[in-house]
């Protein structure tokens, strides 16, 4: 269990921080800048929660949850090391991207298929839940590119990848299951 009884430390003050196995990278890391932006969409989670109820409102919270797993995952290099650790490092797992096809699937039943793009907008909740699509993708970019560097779990990319589509049909279901999904009508304003 965690135990925060000091909020500040004063050890960043330099520019650097401390990664899960206590190496000390600067705060302009791709790690760092990587779980700093899956920080981002759980906070912006957070937002879309206050416009969501029931079962959407509950898959958010374990939305939510896993983003902290991921970014527990994301401060823990080497993880050809795991097996050394003095604690089982926590990692994503295959089971939670799956979850979130199931759900996926579970809502698309509910959807007629699209025939245009669709703009961001329509309810307060769809709004806030295509920001966060696209914090998923930027997040999902720089865990990409942190994977050209050094080794990530895979687990962690897909998870952004269905979690950013999660978003979208979510999106769709919170805009009357599509009815009121913003259309993008092309060369509109020419």
């Amino acid at each position: 269990m965690v135990v925060l009884n000091k909020i500040y430390t004063r050890t960043g003050d330099a520019g650097d921080t401390a990664l899960g196995n206590g190496a000390r990278v600067a705060k302009h890391s791709a790690r760092v800048t990587a779980y700093g932006t899956v920080d981002e969409l759980n906070a912006t989670l957070g937002l879309a929660r206050l416009h969501a109820e029931g079962e959407t409102d509950a898959a958010l919270a374990r939305i939510q949850n896993d983003l902290f797993d991921l970014g527990a995952d994301l401060c823990r290099p080497d993880m050809e090391k795991d097996a050394e650790a003095e604690y089982t490092p926590l990692r994503m797992m295959p089971g939670q991207v799956d979850r979130l096809e199931a759900e996926i699937d579970a809502m698309n039943t509910h959807l007629e298929p699209l025939r245009s793009f669709i703009l961001p907008g329509g309810s307060p909740l769809a709004a806030h839940l295509h920001m966060g699509r696209t914090v998923a993708r930027r997040a999902e970019r720089l865990v990409v590119e942190l994977a050209a560097l050094e080794s990530v779990n895979e687990a962690a990319v897909r998870y952004l990848n269905r979690a950013s589509d999660w978003m979208f049909v979510a999106a769709r279901m919170a805009n009357d299951g599509g009815k009121a999904d913003v259309l993008w009508v092309p060369g509109a304003n020419r």
